[in-house]
């Protein structure tokens, strides 16, 4: 199976960005850890801080790859191309957080993604 994890805007930052919000793991240790405990699923990554880039990544695997997972961070509520995106890509797209998105400020709750 492949599966691709896509993070969006300062999530490269994860580990030392508020680690009370997002814990002190940054993902360049979290991803090897999560290949060794799946080593029967390819499993890719791929960070940007450009939304144009997370689209481009997004058509390029979303044809080719079992399923998706999407953490596009800030622009989850802003980017509707973004949304665009996963609905036109025939790859199923999971939508996730860190953080408790409907506990945190009322911009948060709001997804054009999902």
């Amino acid at each position: 199976m492949k599966i691709a994890i896509i993070n969006g805007p300062n999530l490269n930052l994860v580990g030392i960005r508020e680690p009370e919000i997002y814990g002190d793991v940054s993902f360049d240790e979290y991803i090897p850890q999560l290949r060794l405990q799946y080593p029967d699923h390819f499993i890719s990554y791929f960070q940007s801080n450009h939304e144009g880039a997370i689209i481009d990544e997004l058509q390029r695997i979303g044809y080719d790859y079992d399923a998706i997972i999407l953490n596009a961070g800030g622009l989850t509520h802003t980017s509707i191309v973004i949304g665009d995106c996963v609905k036109a890509i025939s790859a199923p797209v999971v939508e996730v957080h860190i953080s408790n998105v409907n506990a945190r400020e009322e911009f948060r709750h709001q997804s054009y993604i999902a």
